[in-house]
């Protein structure tokens, strides 16, 4: 009788921790591709996922010659996230819901665009906006995700549409905000969806025709049902199923892989990263403990197949929200004296991790920002040694550090051969993590198990909460396992990161536009305020001679949704677009937009109701509306909604479901009159607490 492979092959290192396929691996040159020098033609340039452009026209010296050589503004508002491409001219960028834009890149004239029509019902499935981080162009065709699980391909010449191609059934709490990935004629995708109860998985389709080729589900399903028919069945079987307990697959068990993969050629290994649990908290997903595989892994597989190779478990058994969803570069480091191919990642949990890319070997792990859920990564292990408290048992809240905003969260880093460093947007906080009390599943919403906490109308907590949020760019030393230096910001958010050889590093700061720093120093030495956050990465290319830095830029995104009320606010609900910059530019910025505020009714709610409409708030609304009623960009503010002036209007919307065809959602199956009045009193209250901070 034949074995199965999987079983004949796979090593177990290291208690658990990290999974390793044993099979001859060819010597070889680096992997990562040639940078493509005056295009952009990948989401992180190169398929390595370095970020670092090879241009050198802009540099040290000239830099404060940047200007604007011209603006495009986007045709609808709400969240902003792309990297864009550049090829043959065009820049192809997409913006909130997937909407895709091709404009010349040389002076900003719109070429085509496309509308995928996404129903504006999918934006309550959307946990952090209706934001799209970008594109995929290869052999003609624009590849491109939404919202509601469409992964189309277009004529790169006139944006027709080729072909559609469904990932997930719509009517699914899932949601694709991640940008596709090309690799050898497969289009790799993703999806998120993890707080409201899904499964995750990624699929590779065939780039001519859209045909479904390959499928890795990323934690088991129901075991009655059986097998999925699909390329992760044994593994899940084999590894993943003896980690989880109970009744995981109530819930979805989440996994969910949004964002992060890279691929290497030599090895023609496709690596992608694993996201949080559904729910956050183990203890409902999972009773009785277990790692939970796949979740807040990288897991690396054959890009043909989808076979699977290896796997990395960063944080075993999350409760923090601590996925491994987050950027990851392939290089090359010298390590003890010997050449190695690594992959490197900053994930959420805090520490900077540094693997063996062919074969998942644990080389480093060391913590980038404040970390307090564990002391250390053992090395022999590969696992973290928890703080006691961190899992905050019933009864016990923990305030955990990073929070769940990560210490890097999304917003891409880049890495310069040149200097050795990784240059990460990181982040400081702190988060409030307990069990929710009375936990009840309720389908296609918010299913943490963990309460958001409301913000107070106290305008003095608020200012504290401001002050305990702070991001930096930090320039990371992989080999000598420290930080060269941190250039700290103003703000809270960092956006994406780019390295050049003209000894720079681009990056979008928090409320003030975008900054050049010295690549070796980190001294800041340009800055252009769009007024807009620049959250992705930016990017550089060449035409007739110039070089040229473009960033995509607008509201949204989770920070704007979830500490919207901490952050600077300017524009009002302005839609976004792209800036580009070149040496001698003189284009004029153009001027942000006011933020048109009506008068809050009188503030007449007791303190029960406001104590108890905050708490019915931060469940319900927060995650469309903005943290303490302080909305993000393109959501509506409803402190300043013509609803919110008398009772019976504001029940309308929430209950009674008159904004339904408009995206928003009636809640009557969950609130009843006194709760939206509740809900108004805290509204009402926060719009008086917060008037002088717009």
């Amino acid at each position: 009788m034949r074995r199965s492979p999987l079983k004949t092959m796979l090593t177990v290192l290291a208690a658990g921790c990290v999974l390793v396929i044993q099979a001859p691996i060819a010597a070889a040159a680096a992997a990562q591709a040639a940078p493509a020098g005056s295009e952009w033609s990948r989401h992180g340039l190169d398929s390595a996922e370095t970020r670092f452009s090879p241009l050198r026209a802009i540099d040290t010296a000239s830099v404060a010659q940047l200007g604007l050589a011209w603006h495009f503004r986007f045709d609808r508002p709400r969240g902003v996230e792309a990297t864009p491409i550049m090829v043959g001219g065009t820049l192809y960028v997409s913006g909130p819901w997937g909407v895709v834009y091709a404009i010349d890149a040389r002076n900003g004239r719109l070429r085509w665009q496309h509308d995928p029509q996404v129903p504006a019902g999918k934006g309550m499935h959307a946990c952090c906006d209706v934001v799209n981080r970008g594109v995929a162009v290869e052999d003609g065709r624009v590849f491109v995700a939404t919202i509601d699980g469409r992964l189309q391909a277009l004529d790169n010449s006139d944006g027709r549409l080729l072909w559609s191609t469904p990932t997930f059934d719509p009517e699914l709490p899932y949601t694709i905000t991640g940008a596709p990935r090309v690799a050898d004629g497969l289009v790799m995708i993703g999806n998120g969806g993890a707080e409201y109860g899904v499964r995750g998985f990624v699929s590779a389709y065939d780039a001519a025709t859209g045909a479904l080729r390959w499928r890795f589900y990323t934690v088991p399903g129901n075991p009655a049902a059986g097998p999925d028919g699909a390329i992760s069945d044994l593994p899940l079987q084999a590894l993943a199923l003896p980690t989880w307990q109970g009744e995981w697959w109530r819930y979805g068990g989440g996994g969910t892989v949004w964002d992060a993969m890279a691929w290497d050629p030599e090895l023609d290994l496709l690596y992608f990263g694993v996201g949080n649990g559904s729910p956050h908290d183990r203890d409902l997903r999972s009773p009785g403990g277990g790692d939970n595989l796949f979740l807040s892994s990288i897991v690396a597989v054959r890009r043909a197949t989808g076979e699977y190779v290896w796997h990395y478990q960063t944080t075993p058994g999350d409760s923090w929200d601590y996925t491994a969803t987050q950027h990851m570069i392939l290089a090359e480091l010298e390590i003890d004296g010997a050449p190695r191919k690594v992959l490197m990642q900053a994930p959420k949990n805090g520490f900077f991790y540094v693997l063996d890319r062919a074969t998942g070997e644990l080389l480093a792990a060391d913590k980038y920002v404040p970390v307090n859920w564990a002391s250390h990564i053992d090395p022999a292990s590969g696992r973290p040694v928890e703080a006691a408290g961190a899992r905050y048992p019933a009864g016990q809240p923990f305030m955990v550090q990073p929070s769940q905003l990560g210490g890097h969260n999304w917003q891409p880093m880049a890495w310069n051969p040149h200097t050795g460093l990784v240059y990460i947007p990181a982040q400081e906080n702190v988060g409030f993590m307990m069990k929710e009390p009375d936990f009840r599943l309720e389908p296609g919403r918010w299913n943490t198990g963990v309460p958001n906490p409301p913000v107070p109308p106290d305008a003095a907590i608020i200012d504290q909460a401001r002050q305990s949020m702070s991001g930096h760019l930090l320039a990371w030393d992989p080999v000598r396992r420290s930080a060269a230096w941190r250039t700290p910001h103003a703000g809270p958010w960092n956006g994406g990161v780019l390295a050049t050889a003209g000894g720079l590093v681009f990056q979008g700061v928090g409320g003030e536009g975008l900054a050049a720093f010295d690549a070796r120093t980190g001294e800041r030495l340009w800055q252009s305020d769009t007024w807009l956050d620049i959250l992705g990465g930016p990017i550089s290319y060449e035409l007739d001679g110039e070089q040229y830095i473009a960033a995509a830029a607008g509201f949204g995104s989770s920070i704007h949704l979830s500490s919207s009320v901490l952050l600077p606010r300017r524009g009002g609900n302005a839609a976004g677009g792209v800036f580009v910059w070149k040496l001698g530019g003189t284009a004029p910025m153009p001027e942000p937009e006011s933020l048109p505020m009506r008068a809050a009714p009188p503030d007449t709610g007791s303190a029960t109701a406001v104590r108890r409409g905050g708490e019915l708030y931060a469940r319900y609304c927060m995650q469309c509306h903005g943290a303490g009623a302080v909305a993000g960009g393109g959501i509506p503010d409803l402190r300043h909604s013509p609803y919110l002036a008398e009772a019976s209007l504001f029940r309308r919307p929430l209950v009674e479901g008159l904004l339904a065809a408009r995206g928003m959602p009636s809640f009557a199956d969950a609130l009843a009159a006194d709760d939206a009045d509740a809900i108004r009193a805290y509204v009402v209250r926060m719009a008086h607490i917060t008037r002088n901070t717009d």
